[in-house]
């Protein structure tokens, strides 16, 4: 029998859409008319830097608060809170019961999502012993160290098997190892035939884990499509190294190379890499080395959301 998420997709349906939501709080437009198409199955990256409106819109797409205007649905549902036991969330703000034990947080979480306690309790077991942490168990969340506080609370948004994953800065706070346990993580749900939506201000993640992405700055979405799309925005970059440093074949470098020592960066011609390949050897540049690299996300955010958005992020990034 089919999974509702997987049946979704079947059917050809979104997990989630959104359109033209607008979200007001007082005379700050803190969302402004965004719109999202998120496909069944997939894993999906808000990414902006902080204050640029994604916590907000995850919680309008929750229905944990209500927008001004416009509309959003999830798993077919108009009003969100239906849908509410197949959906697991991970919010920004994290919150356990101190005085609770890892195991119990985790099985409190799943009953929450309407699993009887025997159940979640027996979950909440199995999961802390697949990860390889079955002896947290017994520690109270007081005496666990941030990111291990971290990871009870992301099984617990796990534990009821959900259709669709929402995660809200997974990654913050997480040391590399255990980030990229959550990749893992989140690839193995995916694979399961979960949706997941997760907000970033670390490019690299969306990256690696995104087919499809939305980047938000200003309460805007600036580029909603695939990865793929928001890289051939930008023409491919060309590094090269000559023996010789001028000549002839100068003219085949666009006016707006940049020289980095020896090497020359620019983006490839309109001609593309032939008659730029002709132009060095017939000139007698000398070529030492040519590489064509595709552009990364990093650039294309660069120049889809502009240069100060790009280094909002990265400081972000630093903070985290």
């Amino acid at each position: 029998m089919l999974r509702a998420a997987e049946r979704d997709h079947h059917a050809g349906l979104p997990a989630v859409e959104a359109k033209d939501l607008v979200k007001h709080f007082g005379d700050k437009r803190a969302v402004d008319r965004v719109s999202l198409s998120v496909p069944a199955g997939s894993i999906y990256g808000l990414l902006g830097p902080n204050g640029a409106g994604k916590t907000t819109t995850l919680r309008i797409l929750l229905g944990i608060i209500e927008p001004s205007s416009g509309t959003r649905q999830l798993l077919g549902h108009e009003r969100p809170l239906e849908a509410a036991r197949r959906i697991g969330y991970l919010p920004e703000e994290r919150g356990l019961y101190p005085s609770m034990t890892a195991r119990e947080a985790i099985a409190f979480m799943g009953a929450l999502r309407g699993l009887p306690f025997a159940e979640a309790r027996r979950r909440a077991d199995a999961l802390l012993a697949e990860r390889g942490i079955g002896d947290w168990g017994k520690k109270l969340i007081r005496d666990l160290s941030k990111g291990m506080a971290q990871t009870v609370q992301l099984l617990g948004t796990l534990i009821h098997e959900p259709s669709l994953i929402i995660l809200d800065e997974p990654f913050s706070g997480l040391d590399p190892i255990n980030q990229g346990k959550l990749e893992g993580l989140i690839r193995t749900r995916a694979a399961a035939g979960a949706t997941i939506i997760f907000s970033t201000h670390v490019i690299a993640h969306a990256e690696r884990l995104c087919e499809r992405i939305a980047i938000i700055a200003g309460g805007r979405v600036a580029f909603e499509g695939l990865v793929d799309e928001a890289r051939a925005r930008l023409r491919p970059i060309v590094r090269l190294r000559t023996r010789t440093s001028d000549g002839p074949w100068r003219p085949a470098i666009p006016a707006d190379a940049r020289r980095h020592g020896s090497e020359w960066v620019f983006g490839l011609p309109e001609g593309g890499p032939e008659p730029l390949l002709k132009a060095l050897i017939d000139g007698g540049a000398g070529i030492e080395t040519l590489a064509i690299e595709r552009p990364g996300l990093h650039e294309a955010f660069v120049a889809i959301a502009g240069e100060a958005a790009a280094r909002s992020m990265d400081e972000d990034s630093e903070a985290a």
